[in-house]
C-alpha cells in the first residue's frame, strides 16, 4: 500500500514552503522536490504538487514521471484560468493563483485517502460517478452514523462497506458480514442476536449473536430487505438504544457497533406494501451511498478487464495473450445486467479457456456479441405465499403493474405536500413567487439545484396582462426563478449567491450547497466564477 508522502516543487518557492506547512500541519510528511530533480520509484509517495504552471520547462517531465513511473494523482497551480477550464490529461486537479492553501490541502487529503480506499478494497474505477462514490466513502468513514449502501446486484455493495470500516476508527475492530436473505428466517433472530441455553430445541447452549462478536466494530447486513418483519423491530432498538435481548433471554446487552446496510430492492415500494417499517428505514438512511450500474459508466470497463486479468492470471499462474480492440469495444457497449459480478466471471472464463492468441469478438458469447442482456423486471417478490388467499402466485408482469402503481401513489402523495408548501410560503411571501434561501436549510418545494436549494415560480400581479416588475436574479442570499431561465443559469445564481454569502471561501460554499469539493471547483471553472 502506498504512504502518504506528498513532493512539492520548487518551482514557486514561496507558495511551495506555504503548501509544505499546510500538508504537514494535516498530518502528511512532505519534501520538495526542485525542478530538475529526477523523481525515484517509491511506494510512499501519494502525491504531487506542481506549483510552477504549465510554463516552466520542467514540469512535463515531472508530471510524466509521477504518472508513468509512480502512478500518483498530480496537482498543478496554474497562472491561466484557460487551463484550469480545459483540464488536462494526467492531472488530478488544476488550480489557479488565488486557490488558498487549504483548499489545496483539503482536496490532496481526500485524492490520497480516495487512493487509499481503491488499494484497500480494490474498487477501480475512474469515472465521475465513482470519483463521487469514493468521494463519499472517505467523507462518512471517521463518523459513527447508520449508512445504506444502494444499488443493483453486483455492484460492489460489499467493497464499500468493508472501505467505510477500513477508514474508519474502529478498523482494528471487527468487520462482520451478514447476508440477510441466506439465513432462514426462524434462526435469523438466534443467528443476528444470540440464544440463552433452552430457548429453543436443539439450543444445548448460550450462543453469542453476530452483534456481540462485531461490539466495536461494524457490522454488515446485506439484503436487509428480506429482514422478517419481526426481526426489523428488535434491530430497530438496536439502532436506538444499542442494546437488545438474547432470543430467550431477560438480560439487555450493550453494544457498540456501526451499522452499514445494503439493499437492490427499493425499500420505500416495501414501505408503501407494509413489508419494511418506516421507522427502521429513516433509521437506516441517515447515510446513503448510492452505486451506479456498470452500464452507467461504461468507460471504467477496460480499466476493470484490466484488473481482473491481472487477478485471475496471477491466481492461476496463466499468462493471457490480451482481448482485441474490437472485442474489448463490444465489452464496452454490452448492457451487463449481471453488473461487475458478470464481468468478472466472463474474464476468468476467457483466462482460463483462452485460445492462445488475442481474444476476438467471435471468442465472445452471443449474447455480448449481440449487445443482449438478459434483463428481469425489477420486481420485488411477496414474502408470504398468496394460496392462502386462494389466488395464488402473482405473475411477474402483474406484480410489475401492482408495484409501479404503488410508486405512482406515494409519488402523488409527495407531491402534494410539496405543493401545499409551496402554496403556504408563496403565500407568506405576497405572491405565488417562492424564493430558496441560501443555507436556511429549510428545503422549498421546486427545482432541486445539485440537492441544496429549491428555486420556484414567478407571480403575476395586479390586472390581467400586467406582470410584476422583475426582481435582480441575486437579492442578498435569495435566489429567484423566472421564466425562461434554463438551469444552468440557475445553478451558476446558487453558486455565485452560496460563495457570496460565505465570503468566498469555497469550501464553506461546497458544505453550504451540499456538494463535493471537486464538484464545486469545477462548476465554479464552467460557469467563470473564479473572481
Amino acid at each position: 500500500m502506498k504512504g502518504d508522502r506528498v513532493l512539492v516543487s520548487t518551482h514557486d518557492l514561496p507558495r511551495a514552503g506555504a503548501l509544505r506547512q499546510g500538508f504537514q500541519k494535516a498530518g502528511y510528511p512532505t519534501e520538495l522536490v526542485t525542478p530538475a530533480e529526477r523523481l525515484t520509484k517509491d511506494s510512499s509517495v501519494a502525491l504531487l504538487v506542481l506549483t510552477g504552471g504549465f510554463q516552466e520547462d520542467q514540469v512535463p517531465e515531472l508530471a510524466r514521471q509521477a504518472h508513468e513511473e509512480l502512478h500518483v494523482p498530480i496537482f498543478a497551480i496554474s497562472e491561466s484560468d484557460e487551463h484550469v477550464r480545459g483540464r488536462r490529461p494526467g492531472y488530478e486537479e488544476v488550480f489557479t493563483r488565488s486557490a488558498s492553501v487549504e483548499d489545496i490541502v483539503l482536496l490532496g487529503r481526500r485524492v490520497i485517502e480516495r487512493q487509499r480506499l481503491r488499494e484497500i478494497t480494490g474498487i477501480v474505477g475512474e469515472t465521475d460517478a465513482m470519483y463521487q462514490v469514493l468521494e463519499r466513502v472517505v467523507q462518512i468513514a471517521p463518523v459513527g452514523s447508520t449508512v445504506l449502501v444502494t444499488g443493483e446486484s453486483g455492484t460492489g455493495k460489499e467493497l464499500v462497506a468493508r472501505g467505510i470500516h477500513a477508514l474508519s476508527p474502529r478498523r482494528h475492530k471487527p468487520f462482520i458480514a451478514v447476508n440477510v436473505a441466506a439465513i432462514s428466517q426462524t434462526l435469523i433472530e438466534s443467528e443476528i442476536f444470540g440464544h440463552e441455553k433452552g430457548a429453543f430445541t436443539g439450543a444445548m447452549t448460550a450462543r453469542k449473536g453476530l452483534f456481540e462478536l462485531a461490539d466495536g466494530g461494524t457490522i454488515f447486513l446485506d439484503e436487509i430487505g428480506d429482514m422478517p418483519l419481526a426481526t426489523q423491530t428488535k434491530l430497530l432498538r438496536v439502532l436506538e438504544q444499542r442494546e437488545f435481548h438474547r432470543v430467550g433471554g431477560e438480560v439487555s446487552i450493550k453494544v457498540d457497533v456501526r451499522i452499514v446496510a445494503a439493499t437492490n430492492q427499493d425499500l420505500r415500494h416495501f414501505v408503501a406494501i407494509g413489508q419494511f417499517r418506516r421507522d427502521l428505514y429513516f433509521r437506516l438512511n441517515v447515510l446513503n451511498i448510492e452505486l451506479p450500474a456498470l452500464r452507467e459508466r461504461r468507460a471504467d470497463i477496460p480499466l476493470l478487464v484490466e484488473s481482473f486479468v491481472r487477478e485471475v492470471s496471477d491466481h492461476n499462474d496463466r499468462v493471457f495473450p490480451g482481448i482485441s480492440p474490437a472485442a474489448m469495444e463490444l465489452l464496452t457497449a454490452y448492457s451487463w445486467p449481471g453488473n461487475i459480478r458478470e464481468l468478472r466471471n466472463l474474464v476468468e472464463s476467457m483466462v482460463v479457456l483462452a485460445p492462445g492468441r488475442a481474444i476476438r469478438p467471435e471468442d465472445l458469447p452471443d449474447d455480448v456479441r449481440g449487445g443482449r442482456g438478459v434483463s428481469l423486471l425489477p420486481v420485488p417478490s411477496f414474502r408470504e405465499p398468496l394460496e392462502d388467499v386462494g389466488v395464488g402466485r402473482l405473475r411477474p408482469e402483474l406484480e410489475f403493474v401492482f408495484r409501479t402503481l404503488v410508486e405512482l401513489r406515494v409519488d402523488m402523495d409527495d407531491l402534494r405536500r410539496d405543493f401545499d408548501v409551496y402554496r403556504t410560503r408563496g403565500s407568506a411571501h405576497g405572491s405565488d413567487a417562492i424564493v430558496g434561501r441560501v443555507g436556511s436549510g429549510e428545503p422549498l418545494s421546486g427545482i432541486d439545484v445539485e440537492g441544496w436549494v429549491e428555486i420556484p415560480s414567478y407571480a403575476p400581479s395586479g390586472s390581467v396582462g400586467e406582470v410584476e416588475p422583475p426582481r435582480p436574479a441575486v437579492e442578498e442570499n435569495v435566489v429567484v426563478f423566472r421564466p425562461g431561465m434554463t438551469m444552468d443559469e440557475i445553478e451558476r445564481l446558487a453558486i455565485a449567491t452560496a460563495l457570496k454569502d460565505v465570503q468566498g471561501n469555497r469550501r464553506k460554499a461546497a458544505e453550504l450547497l451540499g456538494i463535493g469539493e471537486r464538484t464545486l471547483y469545477r462548476k465554479i471553472s464552467k460557469y467563470g466564477l473564479e473572481a
